[in-house]
């Protein structure tokens, strides 16, 4: 099959023919159909995250269900299906406390022993990117990375789902839970940072100020439910949000992946606020926060992929499209086809894109 390979950090992936298993026992085969272009991927291609090379990256998709494994129950051939990276045991600790979200999965990979599920065509090593590697026409999974969802969903939408909209939405509904009327600030208004917004706003929020240096990206958040704007290319983000909020937010979203943009997110919060950080901040840096704000109450914490329990959560994301209130068709910027993975990645370093969507022929 077709995919484009991470040969090497801070160079270009390269479209390549590789081998993909057969599945086994609790493996599923799916016929990858749409995927995202997410920043988490291009922080392993510039080597802000490490992964082990070569690998397939990708990995907010969805697709249909091409075959299953003896054991599998709950896939059959023709299910259209989103795939998650929050791959869960089901039996841990984690996932018998509510969080199957930090379960560490050791049993979703197959045994070193084993055939790999994804090859070489001369049989050399290919390593799978987050159990799943969806920049590729198939993905062989764990059962439990995927999620069926309902056959009229559009599948080039639903693969946002995978990702940037649990991972937004759900850091506003499930990790910070907030409350109706709670005024919100979310900085950075890419697919991750609209997902926010838009999270927001079903949930009624009261005020939700939108945070960017593109205007072109402030007028879509404001689409997504954004009250309010602020253009940090312009002015100071955090005097301007606590200005117009009489004092600072109660609740505030960080979706960039910036120590800057994060502190930022802890200094716009009023009295007992909590700032979330979305983003993937890159290893070996730290947020410095000033300790006397702890006094008042301040909270600063992070959001595991939105603290998702995916397979309750993502078919109501699909029922909330098919309602009207998600908003996924203006999220994406662009669909491409995979031969033009890399110019999507420079257009995203560029901040002119919120989401570019690989759509595969077939």
């Amino acid at each position: 099959m077709k995919a484009a390979v991470l040969r090497e950090v801070n160079q270009p992936l390269t479209i390549e023919e590789i081998a993909v298993s057969k599945p086994k026992s609790h493996e599923v085969l799916v016929r990858t159909v749409a995927c995202g272009v997410c920043h988490s991927d291009l922080h392993y291609i510039e080597g802000k995250y490490a992964a082990p090379l070569p690998t397939v990256l990708g990995h907010e998709a969805a697709g249909v269900v091409e075959a299953v494994g003896s054991e599998v129950r709950g896939f059959k051939p023709g299910d259209h299906v989103i795939s998650c990276l929050s791959v869960f045991c089901g039996h841990c600790e984690y996932c018998t406390t509510g969080r199957p979200f930090s379960c560490q999965n050791p049993e979703v990979a197959r045994d070193s022993g084993e055939e790999p599920r994804l090859a070489e065509p001369n049989g050399g090593d290919m390593n799978q990117f987050y159990s799943l590697s969806a920049f590729a026409e198939m993905m062989l999974v764990h059962e439990h990375a995927l999620v069926k969802v309902r056959d009229d969903m559009p599948l080039d939408r639903a693969a946002l789902i995978g990702c940037g909209v649990t991972t937004g939405f759900g850091a506003v509904v499930n990790t910070a839970g907030i409350e109706v009327g709670s005024t919100v600030a979310v900085i950075g208004c890419g697919g991750v940072g609209l997902s926010a917004v838009n999270g927001a706003a079903i949930a009624g929020a009261g005020r939700i100020v939108a945070v960017d240096i593109k205007g072109t990206k402030l007028n879509l958040a404001r689409h997504f439910g954004a009250t309010d704007v602020v253009n940090a290319a312009e002015t100071d983000p955090v005097e301007a949000v606590r200005e117009m909020t009489g004092g600072g937010v109660e609740y505030a979203f960080e979706a960039l992946g910036l120590k800057q943009t994060s502190e930022q997110a802890f200094r716009m919060l009023r009295a007992s606020g909590v700032a979330t950080v979305i983003g993937m901040v890159p290893e070996g840096q730290t947020i410095e926060v000033h300790g006397a704000d702890l006094l008042d109450d301040k909270v600063l914490r992070g959001s595991n992929m939105g603290s998702n329990r995916f397979r309750v959560d993502m078919p109501r994301y699909v029922d909330f499209y098919l309602d009207g209130k998600l908003k996924l068709d203006d999220m994406i910027s662009q669909r491409i086809g995979l031969d033009r993975i890399n110019e999507a990645f420079e257009e995203m370093k560029a901040g002119e894109v919120a989401r570019s969507v690989i759509v595969f022929d077939g």
